[in-house]
């Protein structure tokens, strides 16, 4: 019966900010003491909306082309690198920003016994046309992993539905928007993790 309750616990749906469920199992214990984690992207196989990755660009940039040469290439492009330049910064900054207060911090390429493996599955970029616009929101699954022998897995999480937008209503550009569920997602993981570290 303890197991039982106790495997309870460990897969039971958690609330987190902004209202997503943080989908949790495994144990986050052997992270108390840690000073440093690795983080790690992984965007294979991710969906956007409701298509792949490479059908959506395809999609894409043959609409902008045809709507203004050249202007489809130059939105590929920004597409890719808003991971880099725009998701990723935002996931870390906030993540660090809520993991800090147990004396822990995180970084891409870190040298670290643990890694944070984000997996993107699935995009949904939103719109903004000025008259009407529908958030962006992600869902991920993180993994934190021995970085050493990554098939070991202390803890996942599965999390569904991270909004982002602007507040005010100025997120035209579906980079900003997206980047901000990222910033969403860095502030529940964060806090979620420190409190259950603390």
């Amino acid at each position: 019966m303890k197991n039982l309750f106790l495997l309870f616990c460990l897969t039971a749906p958690i609330f987190g900010a902004y209202g997503q469920k943080i989908q949790q199992t495994g144990n986050l214990s052997p992270l108390k003491g840690e000073k440093i984690l690795n983080i790690q992207y992984v965007y294979d196989g991710v969906l956007v909306g409701k298509l792949s990755e490479p059908e959506y660009i395809t999609k894409k940039v043959t609409e902008y082309n045809a709507d203004e040469a050249g202007k489809g290439d130059k939105w590929k492009e920004s597409w890719k690198n808003d991971r880099k330049e725009k998701y990723q910064p935002k996931f870390e900054e906030l993540f660090n920003k809520y993991i800090e207060p147990v004396g822990m911090t995180a970084k891409e390429g870190a040298t670290a016994k643990y890694t944070v493996v984000v997996y993107t599955k699935m995009i949904e970029p939103g719109f903004n046309v000025g008259v009407a616009r529908r958030p962006a929101f992600i869902n991920v699954v993180v993994d934190i992993v021995e970085t050493s022998n990554p098939s070991n897995s202390i803890a996942k999480f599965t999390i569904d539905k991270v909004p982002g937008g602007g507040a005010m209503g100025y997120d035209f550009d579906s980079g900003f928007r997206i980047s901000e569920g990222y910033a969403k997602l860095g502030k529940a993981l964060g806090s979620y993790i420190a409190k259950k570290i603390k």
